[in-house]
């Protein structure tokens, strides 16, 4: 074989393994998707004309191999051990192992704080990496402690396991393959998850696909590394932190379990930021409340924190009892899951008009509150879920987070329970509630009439690219929907000088100003004035081509569907969605009641635009040095051209900032043309502002 091709082998395996630890664990890619892919198909045709050249690195390993009649058991060297839980979920838990840690090294009363390693702890499935000289060998599932089951083909799968560790600098450069500074094995234990946003993804696409979703993360993480045809658990979203080590030979440790996972890390083993060396009992009930209060936000579920004496040497000296580590416990949070009754089902509408089946619940004590209701999100998600009103469920609560509805006992479904189904009318307003074609969610469609939808309707219809109402922001807003003020829009142009400046913290002149700044806004253009309605859908550039193309407004509120989608970039949904929204009585009146305010818009707008850049698409990103987005915006509509919101075949011209991201690199990549802020102001004919 030539030798050119084993050294193009190993330049690739070495590129997409960089890439690999860019994109999955710094979250920092450098090349585009197409790139990548570009790389690994060359790799893999290089493997599959010299299959000599495969190896147990090889990022090809992890699409998945042939499937197994059965997980073959692998002996532990060292046990993978259980750790005793506090289950005293208050600060006196993490006091009392700090007492008894004490005690256990006999220290006085007067002796310096015992250092501890405080972690998370993981809800996901534990596992045992085996690298030796480096590479990843073997992984094997904990099974009963002394022997597991080999599950190594799965978790090749994992984008953030490394196949290969990364050695220590050499010469200031970190190497793939040089192995001095790696050790001749290795085992590094750590728990396999699944992030919510990926579980969610995963359920949304399985639902689309009508295949089986999964139950939670946790069962989705322990169910994929436990599928016998690899080729399953390569498309299940899984990630992976080390937080342990197993057998070692070959390698000085680092004297206390924080150097451990520092070194993990530099090996370019994901390791969890969220970690913490603290000195004595009140540092470890500090650490713990801390990560009670970023739970929530955390994208990844766990069920309490870990502590570990940090010293090694002293670890050793306390030893273990029946089989626990008496330098380590797990300090739990309150549960978050309990089982209740569904009483009722009732729907809630949201500001943006979403309707959102809400489960009316026996109370039950759970996540330390009583909680009465939890969401069931749509109706995709109660038919997947199958909850009856009468059905007895789990519920979770996650901190701060709505509680939800995770599963159904079925076998305690009683004779008179009762399914769902969703509402043809808004439970609010009364308006048609529609579910448009490759969405989950229902939609009211009052829009403007809809009391729900009220105070997301005035700060829309009052943003500076709508009708630029100067003054009306969001907690005068809230006071004037709240004090029944403002119960339609035409509401907004009935407003005087003295009931305006009755409201809190209202000054009498910021009340004329804001009288002024709505009689000025009677002024408009069609476009903008379709756009301040808020018909889904439509944002600006959409406005702005119904009111060329159509011209008037009562033409546009009278157009038949596929009138609508003769007008440009409107496809079958968007004219769908304004005829909808036209075809609600209430939603016509208060146009109607609008023009009656004194509302008057330019019409006729349907002549065709003048300038350099007619015909020409252009698209923005990044932030220019002296133009604001708004105001390049508006210098190149004047100019005739259309200004979108993403880089496709049909862009003529990708203006760039600072800053500019992906947009920027499509451009590149479809080689379309790119001009700074000095650029197009050339094109513009306008360099002088």
């Amino acid at each position: 074989m030539d030798a050119a091709v084993r050294a193009r082998a190993e330049e690739l395996r070495a590129q997409i393994a960089h890439h690999d630890r860019l994109y999955y664990e710094l979250d920092a890619p450098e090349i585009p998707d197409a790139e990548y892919d570009r790389l690994f198909r060359e790799l893999q045709a290089l493997e599959a004309g010299h299959p000599e050249l495969a190896t147990p690195d090889s990022p090809t390993r992890r699409v998945g191999g042939k499937p197994l009649d059965s997980f073959a058991p692998v002996r532990h060297v060292v046990a993978m051990l259980s750790i005793r839980t506090e289950t005293d979920t208050e600060a006196s838990g993490a006091l009392n192992f700090d007492a008894r840690a004490r005690r256990e090294l006999g220290l006085a009363e007067d002796a310096p704080p015992v250092e501890y390693a405080a972690e998370l702890k993981f809800d996901g499935l534990a596992i045992n990496l085996r690298y030796e000289q480096g590479v990843l060998v073997q992984a094997a599932t904990r099974g009963d402690g002394e022997t597991g089951e080999d599950v190594t083909q799965n978790v090749r799968t994992i984008r953030d396991v490394p196949l290969r560790l990364t050695a220590p600098p050499v010469s200031g450069q970190p190497s793939l393959f040089d192995t001095p500074g790696l050790p001749e094995v290795l085992e590094v234990r750590g728990e396999v998850y699944m992030r919510r946003d990926d579980f969610d993804a995963y359920n949304a696409r399985a639902i689309a696909a009508g295949e089986k979703t999964l139950v939670n993360p946790r069962n989705g993480a322990a169910g994929s590394i436990r599928q016998l045809d690899p080729a399953i658990a390569a498309k299940r979203p899984l990630s992976f932190y080390a937080y342990g080590l197993g057998e070692v030979r070959g390698w000085d440790l680092p004297a206390t379990h924080a150097g451990v996972l520092d070194a993990l890390a530099a090996f370019g083993l994901p390791v969890s930021e969220h970690r913490a060396v603290c000195a004595g009992g009140e540092a470890l009930a500090a650490f713990h409340a801390r990560i009670a209060e970023a739970r929530p936000t955390l994208p990844f579920d766990i069920d309490g924190v870990v502590y570990k004496v940090n010293s090694l040497a002293l670890q050793a000296k306390m030893g273990f009892v029946t089989r626990e580590p008496r330098w380590a416990v797990a300090h739990k949070y309150p549960a978050q899951e309990a089982l209740t009754t569904v009483q009722d089902i009732e729907v809630q509408v949201g500001r943006t008009g979403k309707l959102t089946p809400v489960a009316r619940l026996a109370p039950v004590f759970v996540g330390g509150v009583t909680v009465t209701n939890a969401t069931l999100h749509n109706e995709s998600e109660i038919r997947r879920k199958d909850v009856h009103v009468g059905d007895t469920v789990v519920i979770r609560r996650a901190g701060d987070v709505i509680p939800e509805v995770v599963s159904v006992l079925s076998d305690r479904r009683p004779v008179d329970a009762r399914a769902f189904s969703m509402p043809s009318h808004c439970p609010v307003c009364g308006s048609d509630v529609v579910r448009e074609e490759g969405e989950v969610d229902h939609r009211c469609t009052g829009g403007l009439y809809c009391s729900a939808q009220r105070k997301q309707a005035v700060l829309h219809f009052a943003q500076r690219r709508a009708m630029d109402v100067e003054g009306l922001g969001d907690r005068l807003v809230e006071q004037l929907v709240d004090g029944g003020l403002i119960r339609t829009l035409p509401d907004l142009y009935r407003l005087g000088v003295l009931k305006l400046a009755e409201l809190d913290r209202m000054a009498e002149k910021s009340a004329e100003n804001l009288v002024a700044s709505l009689e000025k806004s009677k002024r408009t253009t069609l476009g903008r004035f379709l756009f301040a309605l808020g018909i889904r859908h439509v944002g600006e550039a959409t406005a702005k081509d119904l009111a060329r193309h159509l011209g008037s407004m009562d033409r546009i509120m009278d157009a038949s569907v596929e009138e609508l989608s003769q007008v440009p970039d409107v496809g079958p949904v968007v004219a769908a969605s304004i005829h909808t929204f036209f075809a609600q009585p209430h939603n016509r009146e208060v146009v109607e009641q609008l023009r009656a305010c004194g509302i008057v818009w330019e019409e006729g707008e349907a002549q065709v635009a003048s300038g350099p850049l007619v015909g020409r698409t252009v698209v923005l990103t990044g932030t220019l040095p002296t133009l604001s987005r708004d105001q390049a915006k508006d210098l190149l509509e004047a100019a005739g051209a259309k200004v979108a919101g993403s880089v496709s075949k049909k862009t003529d011209f990708v203006v760039a900032g600072t800053d500019a991201g992906s947009k920027l690199t499509k451009a590149q990549e479809l080689g379309i043309n790119i001009l700074d802020e000095s650029g197009l102001l050339s094109l513009l004919g306008n360099r002088e502002q």
